[in-house]
């Protein structure tokens, strides 16, 4: 009997780090794959702290089994995956949300192994927008390290924190501190007081949370002014007491008392004199369904006070509101006119007063929208919504539209719900349902109808109340693309995308010998239009600036460096011009326009005076020597050649003896003579080694 043993194939691991601000991840580029084998690599990029890296798919074709995952981390360094292999489709952007991301890929157990390109670059990370305080406004200069988000509260709230925070650089930026909140503070003494606002204690959260039970404010206008207290809210509780006197001292008039069970003045009470006090008493000091809001302002006499309209606005015929002014009140968008007339008149010269009261502008709850644009507001805002509402928004626009929220604000209770539905009462589907606080987001419809719902607990005792919700609507583009954009003369685009959908970029470039005027890269916004208007390319009219010659000046007929200037360049003291010492820009077609010729140099002088000196003097010499040598050379030859003629010719035939033929003056040395050489040389006698010599 046999069996058979199955080993698990061989894993062959890579890992491949990149560091530059732009590349390729290629799978071309993975070591081969042995027969038996699969393949797992690890792509890691990392880029300077304060950038991100953002991934585009040129790419993709795997095969069933294959595994391709984008991978980042947070803040904390967890291991988030921003993208698998099943959502991934060319032409698709996805961003990291710190500097570094990598990519996992696992060939199939079969063996078989896809194909995909990846392009990287990197881009600048910001800070979060910062979150706005309740009851207050953020401005942000810029979410880039080194910007600045500023803080401020509404009128009768006090900044708790830092007004202004600085998003500082990090593998992800974060904001210098938390952001502030605004309160609203139990008490105070406010000194040559003209307008505000006095508020019940903002409630206190931990252990100090029964601190409020007793409040006092003191106002003070200043001298011959008098004070208008406008009762904008008063919501008291079975215990609670709020009173109102007209000076600051025991035995001031009392202007009202909540206590007596009279009614609410909601027009208001007017001061004495130039001082107020007003005094709040409860025994429910974190109460979210109580309190007040009273707004004061100073006025002189014989005139009316300056009125006012929360969420509002008015127009008046006289900015002093003497006797006869007429002020005619308006509502901001999501808001209605209610209890109240929209116009009123001063009146009465000997006490002047308003004829009316001020109406007020309430956010509704629930109703049908049909313009272009508009904004929803949670019932009773900028207040806390109530128990118990159940509201309903629809919004259409034209048939060719389709409607794009941008959700500005959400933060409800945990019992609490908004709902979003696309389409009509037939083909409704459910885009979102949201419970709690959310940060701001966009979403869009994909029908020119849309209907937001809103319920808030009955009871709303469990999870309290939220702050409630600000949501902008506009309608858009039916396409799910921006438009394309036109060529550019003298250039060409290039898209990040095959179709121009939201967060699709185009890139311009232009034409050797022009400049690229306005933005490089559009991009596509979430409203489906472009975030800029497209560049030109506009033609290069001047020269780069050729640079300075040492030991020159240099003058320019025009600064700018267009075409047809010049500059001429004069060589200091000391020094002489090589070269052309006049240079002209002059322009192309096509191309850029460049200079006449190139630099020319300053040499010094005194080098070039010494070097002709001695050139002339070695002339004279080399022609003397020269005519020395061939004399000398003529007198060798007549005398060598005489020699010849004699030994060839007169040797043998005549009784002369030349001095060399005598007997040599060693001939009577008989002992043998060696030398280190085997043949030498003397006077033209040839001496081999070891041979006597003898006569």
């Amino acid at each position: 009997m046999s069996s058979l043993c199955h080993f698990p194939p061989a894993v062959t691991n890579c890992r491949v780090n990149f560091t530059d601000p732009e590349g390729y991840i290629d799978s071309s580029d993975d070591p081969p794959l042995p027969e038996g084998a699969f393949l797992q690599c690890t792509y890691t990029v990392t880029v300077y702290v304060g950038y991100g890296v953002e991934l585009q798919v040129k790419s993709v074709n795997l095969s069933e089994g294959e595994q391709l995952s984008i991978r980042g981390v947070d803040e904390a360094g967890a291991l988030l995956v921003l993208a698998n292999q099943t959502l991934l489709v060319e032409g698709q952007v996805i961003r990291s949300p710190t500097n570094t991301l990598s990519v996992f890929y696992r060939s199939s157990p079969e063996g078989g192994v896809g194909i995909f390109q990846l392009h990287y670059q990197i881009f600048r990370l910001s800070c979060a927008l910062p979150r706005r305080p309740h009851f207050g406004e953020v401005s942000v200069k810029d979410l880039h390290p080194g910007g600045t988000a500023h803080f401020q509260c509404h009128m009768g709230y006090h900044l708790q924190g830092d007004a202004t925070l600085t998003c500082l650089n990090a593998s992800l930026p974060v904001w210098s501190q938390h952001e502030p909140s605004c309160r609203a503070l139990c008490g105070g003494v406010v000194k040559n007081a003209t307008v505000g606002r006095v508020l019940s204690p903002s409630p206190h959260p931990g252990p100090n949370s029964t601190l409020d039970r007793s409040c006092s404010w003191s106002l003070e206008a200043p001298n011959g002014l008098r004070l208008h207290l406008h009762l904008e809210r008063m919501v008291l509780g079975p215990t609670d007491r709020l009173v109102l006197w007209s000076g600051l001292d025991a035995g001031s008039v009392v202007l009202f008392d909540s206590g007596h069970g009279g009614p609410i003045p909601f027009e208001g009470v007017i001061s004495e004199g130039p001082a107020v006090r007003v005094q709040f008493i409860t025994d429910q000091p974190n109460s979210h369904n109580t309190g007040f809001n009273i707004r004061y302002e100073a006025f002189e006499k014989g005139h009316c006070y300056e009125p006012y309209i929360q969420n509002g606005n008015f127009s008046t015929t006289d900015p002093t509101y003497g006797v006869g002014t007429v002020v005619q009140f308006t509502c901001d968008p999501g808001h209605s006119l209610e209890q109240g007339p929209p116009v009123i008149e001063c009146i009465n010269t000997r006490d002047p007063y308003w004829n009316d009261t001020e109406p007020l502008c309430k956010a509704l709850c629930g109703g049908d929208l049909s313009g272009p644009s508009g904004v929803i507001l949670s019932p009773n805002w900028p207040e806390w919504y109530g128990e118990g509402e159940d509201c309903s928004w629809r919004i259409h626009v034209d048939e060719d539209k389709r409607v794009l929220l941008d959700v500005q604000l959400l933060n409800l209770s945990d019992s609490d719900m908004l709902t979003i539905l696309d389409g009509d009462e037939v083909t409704t589907r459910i885009l979102g349902q949201f419970v709690g606080g959310t940060r701001p987001f966009k979403m869009s419809s994909s029908t020119p109808d849309l209907t937001i719902t809103f319920h808030s607990d009955p009871a709303g005792l469990v999870f309290g109340k939220g702050e409630g919700f600000i949501i902008n609507y506009m309608e858009v583009s039916h396409n799910d693309s921006c438009p394309d954009l036109p060529e550019i003369q003298n250039g060409w685009k290039t898209t990040s995308h095959v179709a121009l959908v939201r967060g699709a970029r185009i890139t311009y470039q232009c034409d050797p010998g022009y400049d690229l005027v306005g933005s490089e890269t559009l991009t596509c916004q979430v409203d489906l239009s472009w975030n800029m208007q497209p560049p030109f390319c506009e033609k290069i009219m001047y020269c780069t600036d050729p640079g300075h010659v040492e030991h020159s000046t240099r003058t320019l007929s025009d600064p700018k460096l267009l075409v047809g200037t010049t500059i001429l360049y004069s060589c200091i003291p000391g020094y002489i011009l090589q070269g052309g010492a006049t240079l002209t820009c002059y322009g192309r077609e096509p191309g850029t326009p460049v200079w006449t010729s190139r630099l020319p140099h300053c040499v010094c002088e005194f080098p070039q005076m010494f070097l002709a000196e001695a050139t002339a003097d070695s002339s004279f010499d080399g022609g003397s020597m020269a005519l020395a040598i061939f004399i000398l050379v003529l007198l060798v030859s007549v005398l060598l050649g005489g020699a010849y003629i004699y030994v060839t010719r007169c040797r043998y035939h005549s009784n002369l003896r030349l001095p060399l033929m005598y007997p040599h003056p060693y001939s009577q040395i008989t002992v043998e003579t060696e030398f280190d050489n085997p043949l030498y040389e003397t006077g033209g006698v040839r001496i081999s080694q070891n041979t006597s010599v003898t006569t």
